[in-house]
């Protein structure tokens, strides 16, 4: 069975940020996503995902100075204490909104910049966050992002992705596999899907090559669901993607997945 969970950082932007959560619940969505909770006061997200009946399936933990450019410090030699203060924060968040997820944003990296030891302080934070998010029960996720959208970006692939994450060694740290992501910079979505599943605590999906619905452009979804569904994935799917007209009339693709024998939650 698969779970479908509303980004609402770029879905039902039709309304301002505390009312999208009952607007998801109303298209049928038992769980919602966002890129950052911290503008906000956790006992009034808290109490929006209460009355609608929502699960937190993810949120981003601090990523820096977004409005300046910054996605992620992670990877970043010299924010290591600032890195540690914005797990505490974000853990705080998880922990009162019950999410079991947690998203940490690698950071970008300069040409000029020495690869080698960005990947150290990447590992040695991300072994850090791992260890803090156990006790919690919370598993921290890292995202290959294409160069497309976040130019510079330190993460890119999913085989190393997966590298990192065994070479860390935490068994509540794994990769959040965002199939627009994974075909823009590598294609061949379904057999990493189906080689790397055992390593993937979340997934994401947007058609691609304008990250709108699903059901538009050369990503074939429907296949990649059975493949989902196949293999066994329980986690949740994030749908991060920008609607390309209205979010509610944009679901047709959500709408018909019974009809083309995909099981999911919650369908309306």
């Amino acid at each position: 069975m698969l779970r479908f969970a509303a980004n609402l950082s770029m879905m039902y932007n039709e309304y301002g940020f505390l009312n999208r959560f009952a607007a998801a619940a109303k298209d049928g969505f038992e769980g919602v996503e966002f890129l950052f909770p911290y503008d906000y006061q956790v006992g009034e997200i808290k109490r929006r995902l209460e009355d609608n009946g929502l699960t937190q399936a993810l949120f981003n933990a601090p990523p820096g100075a977004w409005e300046a450019g910054e996605r992620g410090i992670a990877s970043l030699p010299g924010r290591e204490a600032e890195f540690k203060q914005t797990i505490e924060q974000a853990l705080s968040y998880a922990t009162i909104l019950g999410s079991k997820s947690l998203h940490v944003m690698a950071g970008l990296i300069r040409p000029e910049q020495q690869r080698a030891q960005h990947r150290d302080v990447y590992v040695s934070n991300l072994a850090y966050a791992a260890k803090q998010a156990q006790s919690a029960g919370i598993t921290i996720v890292i995202e290959p992002i294409n160069t497309r959208n976040i130019p510079g970006f330190f993460l890119n692939r999913q085989d190393e992705a997966q590298v990192i994450c065994k070479e860390v060694g935490a068994t509540n740290l794994k990769v959040q596999f965002d199939c627009y992501h994974c075909q823009i910079v590598e294609g061949d979505v379904s057999v990493k899907l189906k080689r790397d599943i055992a390593g993937i605590g979340h997934i994401q999906i947007a058609g691609v090559p304008d990250r709108h619905e699903p059901d538009v452009g050369e990503v074939h979804y429907p296949y990649l669901f059975h493949v989902m569904q196949d293999i066994g994935y329980q986690g949740w799917i994030g749908c991060e993607y920008i609607p390309a007209a209205g979010t509610s009339a944009g679901l047709g693709w959500l709408r018909t997945l019974a009809d083309q024998g995909v099981t999911i939650l919650r369908p309306r």
